[in-house]
This record gives C-alpha cells, structure tokens and sequence, in this order.
C-alpha cells in the first residue's frame, strides 16, 4: 500500500531484458534509501514492484509483460526518472491518499499551462476511465496523489494543478504534451459508481 506521497525520483542504471520480462536496475533517491529486504514493495511511477536484487542505490526489479504493456514502464531507457514511493509502514502519516501501485489505465498529456510558481497539466484519458474521475477527487499520476482540478470533459479531458513542492519532488514538471503517465483511480470513488450502475441496471433505469 502507498500513500501517493513520492520521496524523489529515482535514475534507471539499466534495462536488462530477459525472455518475457525485462530487469531495471534504479537508483532511489536518498530519502527512499533506507535499509530494504528482498520481497519488499516499492512504486515505481505509480507502479507496485517487487523489490529482488541489489542495494537502495542500485535496486533491481523484474517487470513482467503484461506489466510492460499496460503502463509506461515499457518505454524506459538509461538515465530516465522515476517517481519513488517505498510501501507505507502502519505509523506513517497519510499525507495523500490509498493507492495500491496497481494501474488503472494511462493518460496521456494534451496541454501545459505555467507560469512562475504553478504548472496546470490538461490530460486524455483512457475512456473506461472516465466515470471515475470527478471534480475534486483523487487520482494517482504516475505514483503522485493529485486532486483533479475541473469535471472531465465529453471527449475525455481533465486537468490537475502543480504546486512548486511537487515540481520539486517528482518527475512531473518535465511532461510534455504527448507524454503518456501512468493512472490509478481512486479505489473508493470506483467502488460507489459501479455499485450505483449495477443498482440501476437492475432496476431497468
């Protein structure tokens, strides 16, 4: 479980393909370097990977298939950044909201607006999940706790604002319009719409 509160980012040292799978090798930032155990969780741009080889400063972790097809991690190259989460621990503050590392589907960035101190980030997103994403609620980009800025549009759009701490912290102040991010809805607010469209389905509204 992760809290959508990213640590840093950390440096792909190496993208090592094996058969249906590929290894990256990243170094986290220092304040994810803390002493870490084979088996341990860690999300990489919003995405939950195990922990399998290495040290914190050259972390190994095995990227399945599926895994490298549904989210960004399969276009990672030497020398990219990745937003770091390690997993919550039961004393940590929820400074964001529950996020399980496991995406949802991707967004991709079709507008930039900055000025000095903000950066607002107009988005498409994938149309299965449209439903799930409201005004004023929580969505995970790319590992980040964001709150959607306006309603989603017809074809799809929304928009998130950017403070400077989280242009600081994260990867997302160099999103280019193009660029794809990875996105996790939020579990409650999927919860509640699927549970009120099989409620009126079955009453024929």
């Amino acid at each position: 479980m992760f809290t959508g509160i990213v640590q840093g980012c950390g440096q792909v040292l190496a993208v090592e393909p094996d058969g249906r799978r590929v290894r990256l090798r990243v170094a986290l930032p220092e304040r994810s370097r803390a002493p870490i155990d084979v088996g341990a969780s860690v999300a990489l741009a919003g995405v939950c990977l195990t922990f399998v080889d290495g040290t914190p400063a050259d972390a190994a972790f095995d990227v399945i298939d599926e895994t490298l097809r549904l989210t960004t991690l399969g276009s990672l190259g030497v020398g990219d950044e990745v937003n770091v989460e390690r997993a919550a621990r039961m004393s940590d503050e929820i400074g964001g909201h529950l996020l399980s590392g496991h995406v949802s589907g991707l967004a991709r960035v079709v507008g930039r607006d900055e000025g000095e101190t903000h950066l607002s980030l107009s988005l498409r997103l994938d149309p299965a999940l449209v439903p799930y994403v409201l005004a004023k609620g929580y969505i995970g980009l790319d590992g980040c706790s964001l709150t959607v800025g306006e309603d989603v549009t017809t074809d799809g759009v929304f928009s998130v604002h950017l403070i400077p701490e989280t242009l600081r912290v994260t990867t997302l102040g160099s999103l280019r319009v193009g660029d794809a991010m990875n996105v996790e809805v939020d579990a409650m607010t999927r919860a509640v719409v699927d549970t009120v469209e099989r409620v009126m389905a079955r009453r024929g509204v």
